[in-house]
């Protein structure tokens, strides 16, 4: 025992090294590393739908591999200029309708001013003109200009992911020349791709639940721009936690400003609760089964943590990274008991 201390402490002392050295890495290097995140996401995205429509029987015959793909980078592309179109249009009827949404906030405020006793209600059309617009319209405008940026760079990387991946096999094979340690690599890889695919799926089909029905709430109810909060409602949702709260709060708000009465208001906080209720608490965890197999506490903390080191991105990533953490981890002997620790049954299956 007293022979093998020493030796277990130099490696937890290495694992702790490691471990501060890549979260150094990490924050250090946000702005580099969170654009080749997001353009492997999306080239992972890309293969994937390729491979599902090349999986699409048609009459006993298949689109070819080429034809595949090309329909999934047209598909992409028009699902990006839909999104960027209906952003536009809403941000220009936002501003037609702002002049209305004050004035009812200025109701509300006075109605809840007289309510808690007050005898003259504070002044927000002088609060309203103490606000640059100037500086917060250059601000939006150079947030924008940076967001284009980014997004640029982003779309850089994928084509030049696309352009590298017919020489991966190759390369990978030269990585590993042993077969035996190439094939444990390999099921390595093939079951982090099999995890984050069955996620991502399911996720994408209970956001798109959540959005359509919170959409029709929403359009039913009478809301402004239905159609772009039930789209940022089933972005949020891809947003442990926090997105679904986020999606049953930002519409009420918004349903409070315009009607500035409680039965619509009430009605899209009570009915959008149920829907984000029903389908994250019991459709969700149905479908996801025992397939993620991460701790409910582990996400909360993963959410937290990712979200400092990688803002806004790294929320959205904090569920696919903690399992890919998790698998890696479960292949080591050393780190195996902190993947136990992120499971959520603890019990780790190395096929």
């Amino acid at each position: 025992m007293n022979e093998t201390s020493p030796a277990r402490i130099g490696a937890f002392a290495g694992a702790v090294l490691i471990a501060a050295v890549t979260i150094f890495f990490l924050v250090q290097g946000r702005d580099l590393l969170i654009p080749i995140a997001v353009a492997i996401v999306i080239w992972y995205l890309l293969n994937a739908l390729a491979s599902f429509m090349h999986r699409i029987p048609l009459g006993g015959w298949q689109l070819p591999n080429w034809a595949a793909f090309s329909l999934a980078v047209i598909v992409v592309l028009l699902a990006i200029a839909l999104v960027a179109e209906l952003i536009s249009d809403n941000l220009s009827q936002v501003a037609a309708a702002a002049p209305a949404y004050q004035t009812n906030f200025e109701n509300l405020v006075a109605a809840a001013s007289r309510l808690a006793g007050f005898k003259q209600p504070p002044d927000i059309a002088s609060v309203i003109d103490q606000i640059d617009l100037r500086a917060l319209i250059g601000n939006f405008a150079s947030t924008a200009a940076g967001f284009a940026g980014s997004f640029g760079i982003v779309l850089v990387y994928v084509v030049f992911l696309l352009i590298e991946q017919g020489s991966f096999e190759n390369k990978f094979n030269a990585l590993f020349p042993d077969s035996e340690h190439r094939q444990e690599v390999r099921d390595l890889l093939h079951r982090m791709q099999e995890q984050i695919q069955t996620y991502v799926a399911i996720k994408t089909l209970t956001s798109a639940m959540t959005g359509i029905i919170s959409y029709v709430i929403l359009l039913l109810v009478g809301v402004d721009f239905a159609g772009f909060w039930g789209f940022i409602i089933f972005l949020l949702n891809y947003i442990p936690t926090i997105g679904s709260l986020l999606g049953i709060l930002l519409p009420t708000l918004l349903a409070v400003v315009q009607f500035a009465t409680v039965g619509p208001v009430l009605t899209v906080l009570i009915a959008g609760g149920a829907t984000q209720f029903v389908i994250g608490n019991l459709v969700e965890p149905r479908l996801m089964g025992s397939s993620l197999n991460i701790s409910p506490l582990v996400v909360l903390i993963s959410l937290a943590v990712w979200g400092s080191i990688w803002g806004l991105a790294g929320m959205f990533l904090s569920v696919p990274l903690t399992m890919i953490v998790m698998i890696v981890f479960s292949y080591f002997g050393p780190t195996r008991p902190i993947a136990i620790m992120l499971s959520g049954n603890g019990k780790i299956d190395n096929r």
